[in-house]
């Protein structure tokens, strides 16, 4: 692939694109520290043949969309470790020729550019609660930079992605107006409210009638709350659905470390297409092995 295709989400006929899963848990068992705040990002400037072969690892999963390293790269994020803008902007691009690189030689992978939440940049946690104290305004300010300089780098979609706050993501959808590239917007939940605890119907229902809007749905949660985010989310905006759940263990923030077992089954994935997901994969802690498993569902299924 040489460079940036449309990202043709299919509308009808039952048909899903393949995401990827969580890059952290596929750099680590590469045996990468990622015990930064600048968590995957840092391998953007200290080791990004890393970030390259875990994607490609995705790819021969079966994944046709892969999301890049930026969710937690930030200007503030690099500046805190002495990286000026020039070079931050450098590295931000180079997080979607990593993974154009890792797609190279296999037809219709498209990249996903991840802007993640405030919150990630904070890197304690805050994305799963959302309510920073800061205005639409001001959240505006800070994700336009960087949406930008992604857009630069011609992904074929932005993905906004784990945005915990409907507020947040009013924010990210005036960042985005006018850079160009489509975009698909995810949140992160628990049970049927976003983590800040807007009914779902509320949040979803921003990014119905936008045209540079391409899919709306969920992600970085469980994946027994995925099934009726999806529902909704089809139901509210008529769009198709983008749905890419965690494993199903918990997170502690304070410890920096996951408990409890795995409940991701990739049964789940003919129910969530039924209701409307075209595109599906998996976040934090879901990998290549489980990847596999949803392509093959897609392609039983037909």
């Amino acid at each position: 692939m040489t460079g940036p295709t449309p990202l043709s989400v299919p509308l009808s006929g039952g048909a899903a694109l393949v995401l990827d899963g969580g890059l952290s848990n596929q750099l680590a068992d590469q045996g990468c520290d990622l015990s930064d705040p600048l968590w995957s990002a840092r391998l953007l400037a200290d080791d990004p043949a890393r970030i390259e072969a875990a994607h490609a690892a995705y790819v021969r999963a079966g994944a046709r969309v892969l999301i890049t390293a930026s969710y937690q790269a930030t200007y503030e994020g690099f500046a805190r470790r002495g990286v000026g803008g020039k070079e931050a902007s450098a590295l931000l691009r180079s997080s979607v020729t990593l993974a154009r690189r890792a797609a190279a030689g296999t037809p219709g992978v498209r990249v996903a550019a991840s802007v993640g939440p405030y919150g990630a940049m904070l890197a304690d946690g805050s994305e799963y609660r959302g309510r920073y104290g800061m205005t639409v305004r001001e959240l505006e300010r800070f994700h336009r930079p960087r949406i930008e300089t992604l857009a630069e780098a011609e992904p074929d979609v932005l993905a906004l992605e784990t945005v915990p706050d409907a507020d947040e993501a009013e924010a990210m959808l005036r960042a985005v107006e006018g850079v160009g590239v489509p975009v698909w917007l995810s949140f992160t939940i628990e049970g049927e409210r976003t983590r800040a605890g807007q009914p779902l119907a509320e949040a979803f229902a921003m990014a119905a009638g936008r045209d540079d809007v391409v899919a709306v749905g969920v992600n970085c949660c469980a994946p027994a709350d995925a099934d009726h985010a999806v529902e909704v989310a089809a139901a509210t905006t008529g769009k198709p659905v983008v749905v890419y759940p965690n494993s199903g263990e918990g997170w502690d923030a304070a410890e920096r470390r996951w408990y409890g077992g795995s409940a991701f089954d990739p049964a789940r994935v003919g129910r969530w297409r039924s209701a409307g997901a075209r595109l599906i994969g998996g976040c934090c802690r879901v990998g290549p092995d489980e990847i596999a498993r949803i392509a093959a569902v897609l392609a039983g299924d037909g």
